[in-house]
């Protein structure tokens, strides 16, 4: 095995540390970018004792200048909560992120992988979501920051590899979840469980009909790790993700049954432009990638539920 110098921007994350620690099982070296906005240094202190790891802290948006061999481009804050939160700054992450990135990628020949999101889709109109499909996205709303921050990056990505011969890649992540998750991160499974375990009313957006596939953390770092090494050719995008559906409601019903809890679940309005169906056809990472989620559920919400356990 060769072993390549990686760099993982937004390292500290919760993907990008399951990424970092999967990148040196694998025996490389790694190189961890991170700003701490969202991520935190504690995500991979358990890492900083090998020394084939490397933390580093800088800000995408601004340039960055290191040799390695491959480039996997995570920084992003990536929860409503988090990117609404200075939707500048989101914005900047993106394509400032994206731009100096690329540069980079561009002078020193690495390969590139941008995590980009099943956000890109909007609140689609076709079920599941297809790579084909534009997309549905109100370029002014709520949310418009990151999903407009992320079809730009991807814009970006392959006007690269068209002019520069950039070795890119492109990969949309729906729903993830797993330990080492924010607890407030204002995401809904992470939500749900900090809710359960304590016994706090569980707060449903509308109905609790509106439907999500949720994919648990290592099936994702399996899936980009398997894209980063497809055929040359092979640029994506390519959605990651869990093709089985669940309601909202059913959701709160698993984790409330998981966790023991006593809480009641309740009903809030629906907040702005939140998407009714969020589903990926994956037909195309199990024909390129040969790649198809392993761990269900109910298994990965009891480890994540067992992470959050130990930090409440």
């Amino acid at each position: 095995m060769i072993r390549k110098k990686v760099l993982v921007t937004g390292g500290a994350g919760f993907v990008g540390s399951h990424l970092c620690q999967r990148l040196l099982n694998d025996g490389h070296e790694v190189v961890c970018l991170d700003n701490y906005f969202t991520g935190q240094k504690a995500n991979v202190v358990h890492l900083l004792n090998n020394p084939y790891f490397e933390l580093i802290r800088h800000d995408v948006t601004m340039p960055f200048f290191i040799e390695v061999d491959e480039i996997y481009n995570l920084a992003c804050p990536a929860s409503p909560v988090h990117y609404q939160y200075n939707a500048i700054k989101t914005m900047k992450t993106s394509v400032m992120g994206a731009i100096n990135m690329l540069g980079l990628a561009k002078r020193i020949r690495a390969k590139i992988l941008q995590a980009s999101t099943s956000e890109v889709y909007g609140d689609p109109q076709m079920h599941p979501q297809i790579e084909t499909y534009w997309g549905h996205v109100n370029p002014i709303g709520e949310r418009s920051c990151y999903d407009e921050g992320k079809r730009a990056a991807e814009t970006l990505f392959v006007n690269y590899h068209k002019q520069n011969n950039v070795k890119i890649k492109i990969i949309r992540i729906f729903n993830t979840y797993g330990p080492r998750m924010h607890p407030n991160d204002g995401r809904v499974v992470s939500n749900f469980i900090v809710q359960a375990l304590k016994n706090q009313d569980i707060t449903v957006y509308g109905e609790g009909s509106q439907t999500r596939s949720f994919q648990y953390v290592d099936d994702l770092v399996e899936g980009m790790v398997r894209m980063m090494a497809s055929r040359e050719d092979f640029t994506g995008p390519v959605n990651i993700g869990n093709p089985n559906e669940f309601t909202i409601l059913e959701l709160a019903e698993k984790i409330i049954h998981l966790t023991g809890s006593k809480s009641k679940i309740i009903k809030l309005s629906l907040p702005p432009d939140d998407p009714m169906q969020r589903q990926p056809d994956i037909s195309l990472a199990k024909n390129e990638l040969d790649w198809s989620p392993k761990i269900q559920l109910e298994e990965g919400l009891a480890k994540t539920i067992e992470f959050f356990r130990g930090i409440i």
